[in-house]
C-alpha cells in the first residue's frame, strides 16, 4: 500500500461556489500559472505518484455551497483517477480543509476522532482535536487554552486485501505570524506568540499519539508541520522543534516515530539539505527549500511493514528529475511536493 500527503497550494481556487472545476486561461493562486494547468499538473502528479491514499493539505473548501468531498471526487472524475473516493474530519474556517483521496477497492476510511470534547479543563490526556486543550507552554504557572485553526484529520484505515488495520491523523500546523507588524521588536513578539501555538498544537498531537501507542494501535502521523529540525531559530528558544515533539523523546527509543528524513536533519554532521517544498523569496531573489512535509510510522508499524519512504522533489529525486513531463507539473501544481510511504501488510 502507499500512503502519501501532498499540500496542493490553494487547490480550492480551482473550483466554483458549486465545486465545479475552473479549467480556464484565468490566473490560479500560483504565481504565472492558470488554473487550466495548475489542475492538469495537479492530476498529472498524483497519476504519477498513484497513492492508495493520498492526504491533501490545502483541500477544497467545505462551507455554505462548497463541499470538499463533492470537488476532490468530481476532480477524480473529471482526469480519471483511481482515488476516486474522497474523506475529510472536521470542517474549519480557513479554505483550507485537510481531506483524503482514496483508492475505494484498496482501502476503506472511517472518520473516527479520539476523545471527549474539553472547554477548559485541563486534562492530562488528549481532548478532541476540535476543542480546547490547556497547556501552560508559556510557563508562567497558567495554563492557556489553544485550538486548532485546521484540527486532525483521524480515520480508521483498512487494507481492502489483507485485511490490515491502522489509525491515521492527517494534520497541517502553523507556525508563522510576523505579517502585519509595525516593528521588528513586535515581528519578534509575533513570531515567538505563533511558535508557542505551534508548539501546544504538537504536544496536544503527540499526547493522541501516546494514546494509541499505549493502545498498541498502527499509527501514521502525516501532513505539513511547517517546521521541522533546524528550521529556524526560535527552536534554541523553545528546545526543540514541534515535528521532534510528535516524534517523541530521544531516551524512549520503542515510543518513538519513524520518520527518515526528519532523523537525517536532527544529525548536524550529515549536512544534507533535504526538502518537500520550493518558495519564491523576493528578499534574497532566489528560491529557498524547506524540509515541512514528513510521514511518521509507529515502531510496529514501521517493524512489521518494510516501509520505503520517498519525496518527490522534481529535481532531487532521480526518477522526477529524468521525467520533464512530471519535473513540469510538480513545479506547477503547488510550492510542496509529496511525501510518500510503501508499506506492506
Amino acid at each position: 500500500m502507499r500512503v502519501a500527503t501532498y499540500n496542493i497550494e490553494w487547490f480550492t481556487d480551482l473550483f466554483d461556489k458549486n465545486d465545479r472545476l475552473l479549467l480556464d486561461k484565468e490566473w490560479s493562486r500560483r504565481y504565472n500559472v492558470t488554473r487550466r494547468d495548475q489542475a492538469q499538473a495537479i492530476a498529472e502528479v498524483i497519476r504519477n505518484v498513484d497513492p492508495d491514499l493520498l492526504l491533501i493539505v490545502e483541500a477544497p473548501n467545505t462551507g455554505h455551497s462548497n463541499d470538499t468531498v463533492r470537488a476532490l471526487e468530481g476532480f477524480a472524475t473529471h482526469f480519471g483517477l483511481r482515488q476516486s473516493a474522497a474523506a475529510m474530519g472536521f470542517v474549519n474556517e480557513t479554505h483550507q480543509e485537510l481531506a483524503v483521496m482514496y483508492d475505494p477497492t484498496v482501502v476503506s476510511v472511517t472518520h473516527d476522532p479520539v476523545g471527549e470534547v474539553a472547554e477548559g479543563n485541563v486534562t492530562p490526556f488528549a481532548p478532541r482535536f476540535d476543542s480546547r486543550f490547556m497547556y501552560d507552554v508559556d510557563v508562567d504557572g497558567k495554563p492557556e487554552p489553544h485550538v486548532f485553526s485546521k484540527p486532525p484529520l483521524e480515520l480508521l484505515v483498512e487494507d481492502r486485501v489483507s485485511g490490515g488495520v491502522f489509525r491515521l491523523i492527517g494534520v497541517h500546523t502553523k507556525s508563522k505570524g510576523q505579517h502585519g507588524a509595525n516593528s521588528h521588536q513586535e515581528a519578534v513578539q509575533m513570531v515567538v506568540e505563533a511558535r508557542r501555538k505551534q508548539l501546544a498544537q504538537c504536544i496536544w498531537i503527540r499526547r493522541r499519539v501516546e494514546g494509541h501507542l499505549d493502545a498498541g494501535d498502527p499509527l501514521i502521523v502525516l501532513g505539513d508541520f511547517n517546521d521541522g529540525p533546524a528550521v529556524n531559530g526560535y527552536e534554541t528558544l523553545f528546545g526543540r522543534s514541534g515535528v521532534e515533539i510528535v516524534m517523541g523523546e530521544d531516551n524512549i527509543p520503542t515510543r518513538k516515530l519513524v520518520e527518515p528524513h526528519a532523523a537525517i536533519m536532527l544529525d548536524p554532521h550529515m549536512a544534507w539539505a533535504i526538502s518537500t517544498a520550493r518558495f519564491y523569496s523576493k528578499e534574497y531573489d532566489r528560491y529557498l527549500n524547506a524540509l515541512l512535509d514528513y510521514v511518521m510510522l509507529s515502531q510496529g508499524l514501521a517493524s512489521t511493514t518494510d516501509p520505503k519512504w520517498r519525496i518527490w522533489h522534481p529535481f532531487d529525486d532521480p526518477s522526477c528529475f529524468d521525467d520533464p513531463v512530471m519535473q513540469h507539473a510538480l513545479l506547477t501544481a503547488s510550492d510542496h511536493f509529496p511525501v510518500s510511504v510503501d508499506l506492506i501488510f
